[in-house]
């Protein structure tokens, strides 16, 4: 396995999955996907890797590869298993195990027209109707049915101290009126007191 230059690393890069384990006896691996669609995932040859958070680099063995260039990655039941030339063998995929896997943003697939991909939202100021701020996009949760925007907002506890509140909102058509990603703001049809 080489390790790549991290002059060649873009700024954009954006978590979208970890591996799980090897695959097979040919080095390839099984990969989890953060979002039910592995389009991300499949639009990039290029996947840059990171140790599994709040764990040490390991000491045994080869060093994490920084870059596996892709040659093949499908769908195979839940999740995805991919090849790589930087992984030869059963034991180079299993040393990759909980590596997170990032790609640029730049090699997503466009979002269809009303579609968004989370990452895009996450930022992004939420005002109401009446032009009041309803706090700041933080996350979203997967409902099944719909999406949920996790919004933080600046309040005041019961002590009288600065405390973050939180506010959700379903994102759906009947409250979400505009999407603005070049303004960084959604307009939603929700009131402060909700």
């Amino acid at each position: 396995m080489t390790q790549d230059d991290d002059s060649t690393r873009p700024d954009d890069l954006i978590e979208v999955a970890r591996v799980i384990d090897a695959w097979g006896i040919k080095g390839a691996f099984r990969v989890q996907t953060y979002a039910a669609d592995p389009e991300a995932v499949f639009a990039s040859r290029r996947w840059f890797l990171e140790p599994p958070e709040g764990k040490p680099a390991r000491r045994d063995g080869p060093p994490l590869p920084r870059l596996l260039k892709i040659t093949q990655a499908r769908e195979h039941g839940e999740g995805v298993v991919a090849s790589a030339q930087e992984v030869p063998d059963r034991s180079a995929a299993e040393a990759l195990k909980g590596a997170r896997i990032f790609v640029s943003r730049s090699s997503f697939p466009a979002a269809r027209e009303g579609e968004y991909y989370w990452i895009d939202l996450i930022g992004l100021d939420v005002v109401n109707r009446q032009g009041e701020s309803l706090g700041t996009v933080a996350d979203l949760l997967d409902t099944g049915p719909h999406s949920v925007l996790r919004l933080r907002y600046p309040s005041i506890d019961e002590k009288g101290e600065p405390v973050d509140g939180e506010r959700l909102i379903p994102f759906v058509a009947a409250y979400v009126d505009a999407v603005e990603i070049a303004n960084r703001r959604i307009v939603v049809d929700w009131g402060l007191d909700y």
